[in-house]
């Protein structure tokens, strides 16, 4: 049976995921924002940033997410920004599907991570995504316009959105344009941790 299709991200008090620019990915306000998980043991291990870390809630919850991950998608916004500052070991180790209108030859990085690009729309690239990731779930790994396409064509299963205590005043907002009239949310769990509160809903169509 196919896995759920399901997005995690971490969100500011105010609603923004993202800085809006991606210039600023790495700046104060979106390095507060990721403050959280970085010191996370998996994170770590993941992105090969040296021994160590923390152990508890919220590592588990990191790695729960890894390993419920069988493929991923992601708009193109995201996978420039990401091609830039990954390392050469991208953190995915599974197959990845870029929706984009340009084309490309899939591009294999070391560790299992292969994007795909994908010209003919969001519901090829999760096609495609659900065939590869098999019994595992999907994954909409970002931005915050490819998570809204999916969650406005009712193709999203369940979230999770790691709320920081941190305000961006502006920037990019989760659920800017999202179609209320025909979204419905189920919580299913509201988890706190020192550092975030983990909240986790299913999505219904209203």
């Amino acid at each position: 049976m196919a896995g759920k299709v399901f997005f995690s991200v971490s969100m500011s008090l105010d609603g923004f995921i993202a800085p809006e620019s991606t210039a600023e990915l790495m700046g104060r306000q979106w390095m507060e924002l990721q403050r959280w998980i970085f010191p996370q043991r998996f994170f770590r291990e993941n992105l090969k940033l040296g021994g160590g870390g923390e152990e508890g809630r919220d590592n588990d919850i990191v790695r729960e997410t890894f390993e419920r991950t069988g493929a991923s998608v992601m708009g193109k916004r995201m996978f420039d920004a990401g091609e830039e500052m990954w390392p050469e070991e991208a953190p995915f180790h599974t197959p990845v599907f870029v929706v984009t209108h340009d084309k490309r030859d899939p591009w294999e990085r070391p560790g299992g991570t292969t994007f795909h690009f994908v010209n003919d729309g969001i519901e090829a690239a999760l096609e495609q995504a659900r065939a590869a990731a098999g019994d595992r779930d999907v994954r909409i790994a970002g931005g915050g316009a490819a998570i809204l396409q999916y969650v406005n064509a009712g193709l999203v299963d369940e979230f999770s959105v790691a709320l920081s205590p941190v305000l961006f005043g502006s920037g990019i907002r989760l659920f800017e344009g999202v179609d209320a009239g025909r979204v419905a949310l189920e919580q299913v769990r509201a988890e706190p941790t020192r550092r975030v509160t983990h909240l986790t809903y299913a999505v219904r169509e209203r």
